[in-house]
């Protein structure tokens, strides 16, 4: 997915977060985000997906903060909210649909969408979304592919209902690569968050997606063992609007089951659902 002029107000916002997380002085804040807005005015005519855009501007705004990961708090906040809510609902869990539908939930917990606030009771809004249902639903056509599955995961709390997922293709026989951020990159999960779920546990093989501080996917510099994985896929399983806006712009790959909240106008024009919208859609 290409550059959008919609996108240019959420990225900002995004940035000036990450300078509040930082507690950065107002007068550095205000020469981080001019300096991201020239950046976004130079980089958005070029052929990039709006992944690598993003991702350039993020790690400006890092290395001008002095950090390497100011969404650490909001992490481990995420993941003790989604624990809270997964032990309770874990045994209501009990079809492919089931936990599929939760993992799509989870990918809520993402924090500076313009558009697009973190429900402040999780347990609440789990019910309630839950019960909504997704609103495309091609879980019926995965499950038959999933003998061999590369998983793109996306933000921390949401991996908490991504490993039950991952337990139940695991269980069911299915050979499960799951691939997480190589650095960290906004509130994305990475091998230590995946790690100190005990995800490898289910995996045959946990790695990154290259590139580090990188948001997306970029066949062009993967890792090895990663590459290999998609080549011999049945299945790619990818979580997430970064995910689906990188992954939309091959051809060739295997089928991909894209699972998310449609968090923003200009995914959801595309797409062509409702923005707040819950989907699992393959696209094969």
């Amino acid at each position: 997915m290409k550059w959008d002029e919609r996108c240019f107000s959420c990225l900002i916002s995004r940035v000036s977060l990450e300078c509040r997380l930082c507690h950065a002085d107002p007068s550095l804040e205000d020469e981080i985000v001019d300096e991201c807005a020239r950046i976004l005015e130079e980089q958005k005519a070029w052929p990039l997906p709006h992944p690598r855009i993003a991702s350039a501007l993020h790690r400006h705004a890092y290395r001008r903060l002095g950090t390497c990961d100011p969404f650490r708090e909001l992490k481990e906040r995420s993941t003790k909210e989604a624990l809270e809510v997964c032990r309770r609902v874990r045994p209501r869990l009990k079809t492919w649909r089931d936990l599929v539908t939760a993992s799509v939930i989870g990918n809520t917990f993402d924090f500076g969408v313009l558009s697009h606030t973190v429900a402040g009771d999780f347990s609440q809004y789990f019910e309630e979304e839950f019960a909504a249902g997704l609103f495309i639903d091609d879980t019926d056509r995965m499950l038959p592919l999933t003998d061999r599955v590369v998983y793109f995961t996306d933000n921390c709390g949401e991996i908490v209902f991504d490993r039950l997922l991952i337990e139940f293709l695991s269980r069911q026989g299915s050979k499960v690569t799951v691939a997480v951020r190589d650095e960290p990159i906004l509130n994305d999960a990475t091998r230590a968050e995946a790690e100190a779920l005990h995800i490898g546990k289910f995996a045959d093989l946990l790695t990154t997606t290259g590139c580090g501080c990188e948001l997306g996917v970029r066949l062009d510099c993967l890792p090895k063992d990663l590459a290999r994985a998609i080549d011999s896929c049945t299945l790619i399983i990818s979580k997430g609007m970064a995910n689906y806006e990188s992954l939309s712009e091959y051809q060739g790959l295997p089928p991909v089951a894209h699972l998310m909240a449609v968090k923003c106008e200009p995914i959801a024009n595309e797409v062509g659902v409702p923005r707040g919208k819950k989907i699992a859609m393959l696209r094969d």
